[in-house]
């Protein structure tokens, strides 16, 4: 039984870190450029429901490789929605506003 549970361990902590390697580069794009117009409002926000229900789950397991895992992609997904909120939203207000013709930054004489 012990190694049974070691090798369950063990595939949990390398699958848990194989999810995380894949994920970071997506995040770090998301950071970088703040373009985030590709990403569902919907599924981000269905996906932190998810999180926050499917932690009634991870919480009453034994802590472990998923505790890991189920806490990088909640915070994933809290941050994939904030900077959505942040920067999808207030990209396309500006852009709705600039089609409108209405200037959403300072001219650049202003500043002077």
């Amino acid at each position: 039984m012990t190694d049974s549970l070691d090798l369950a361990v063990l595939a949990g902590t390398a699958s848990t870190a194989l999810f995380v390697a894949s994920t970071l580069p997506m995040l770090a794009k998301a950071r970088r450029t703040r373009d985030l117009a590709s990403y569902s409002f919907g599924n981000l926000l269905l996906a932190n429901v998810g999180n926050l229900v499917h932690s009634v789950y991870v919480l009453s397991l034994p802590v472990g490789p998923i505790w890991a895992l189920h806490g990088f992609y909640t915070a994933t997904s809290l941050t994939m929605l904030a900077w959505f909120l942040r920067y999808a939203v207030r990209g396309t207000t500006h852009r709705a506003a600039r089609r409108m013709g209405i200037a959403t930054e300072a001219p650049a004489h202003a500043a002077s």
